[in-house]
């Protein structure tokens, strides 16, 4: 009644009764960094019915330069991020209902994390909780949105169950390592651009318009001037564990995640891969040294000193993490600075 939603009204593809759709839907959003905070504040302001945010890290002085719902205030008191958007986001739209979930998503927790959601959007940083995504998007058919940036770079695709390819078909393997915003940094429009295309597919899947969808991976580097769109439909593959005939949902399944265990007596939490990998020990030193942190090296193994913590990388692909026993401190920091 008060207007609120007039101008998204006009644009016909969504008009009264698409708004009214809009505001019957559930989206969980994992992730609320600077991809989440840029989707939830967009998804809150179009008037959805639900949004649910899910996010394990707390808010620091550099992730105020790209995650627009934080404040100072949130960096000096360490506040979660979900909770801290939470409470932005109320304010923004207390119409919305929002659910703030302070936790590492698992294979444990986002069975119950999905009942009831129409739409799953991607906001992570490590392909180990994207698996879990797509896996739990196959087996309740719940359409998801794939979204990362670094650098100047961004990259996103629609993921719709039954019809595309998913997120297996396209990696088959989780890669280990790559960049990250904390190895190679990140400008801000890069990740207002994935936000960008993540949110307006969100809005054609929520108000009922598949055909509008884009249908096509894209990226981009908006330094470098490069765009791409890619047809990829023809790389769903019959044999995918995740999609395909026979589907048994591999990520799913704990075995096949990265692996923490903690270290008696040492104050050291050990991760594993989930597959057997050769780390490439001169190439993984080179990056960390560019981070102006004190990397040391002998041909055997690579440290990282982060202060208290310390973080010591093998050739077989195992880190440990010294200086917590903290499981979920230790994941942190190794997809922070491995990717």
């Amino acid at each position: 009644m008060n207007g609120r939603y007039s101008r998204q009204e006009l644009f016909p593809p969504i008009g009264s009764s698409g708004q009214e759709v809009l505001g019957s839907k559930h989206v969980l959003l994992i992730g609320a960094g600077a991809l989440g905070t840029g989707n939830a504040e967009a998804l809150v302001r179009a008037g959805i019915g639900k949004l649910t945010v899910a996010d394990r890290d707390y808010v620091e002085w550099s992730n105020l330069q790209r995650q627009q719902l934080f404040s100072e205030e949130d960096a000096q008191r360490r506040m979660p991020k979900a909770i801290a958007a939470k409470t932005r986001l109320q304010a923004i739209n207390s119409e919305v209902e929002i659910e703030a979930l302070v936790m590492d998503m698992t294979t444990r927790d986002i069975e119950q994390s999905v009942e009831g959601v129409d739409l799953i959007v991607d906001a992570t940083d490590n392909f180990d909780t994207r698996l879990l995504i797509n896996d739990i998007s196959m087996k309740h058919r719940i359409p998801w949105i794939y979204g990362a940036c670094v650098g100047s770079y961004g990259i996103t695709y629609t993921i719709l169950p039954g019809e595309t390819p998913c997120l297996n078909c396209l990696l088959e393997t989780i890669p280990v390592g790559g960049a990250t915003c904390d190895t190679a940094g990140i400008i801000s429009p890069a990740v207002q651009m994935v936000v960008a295309y993540q949110t307006a597919e969100a809005l054609k899947l929520l108000t009922g318009n598949r055909k509008a969808l884009r249908g096509r991976l894209t990226s981009f580097d908006l330094w470098t001037n490069i765009q791409s769109s890619i047809a990829i439909e023809k790389l769903k593959k019959e044999s995918c564990l995740s999609c395909g005939a026979s589907p048994a949902y591999p990520y799913l399944s704990a075995a096949n995640h990265t692996r923490t265990e903690i270290l008696c007596g040492r104050d050291t939490v050990q991760i594993r891969p989930p597959a057997p990998m050769k780390r490439d020990l001169e190439a993984a030193a080179a990056k960390l040294s560019r981070q102006g942190e004190k990397v040391e090296s002998n041909g055997y193994l690579v440290t990282l000193h982060l202060g208290a913590r310390r973080l010591v990388l093998f050739e077989d692909g195992r880190v440990l993490v010294h200086g917590t026993n903290d499981t979920a401190e230790a994941r942190s920091l190794y997809h922070r600075y491995l990717g």
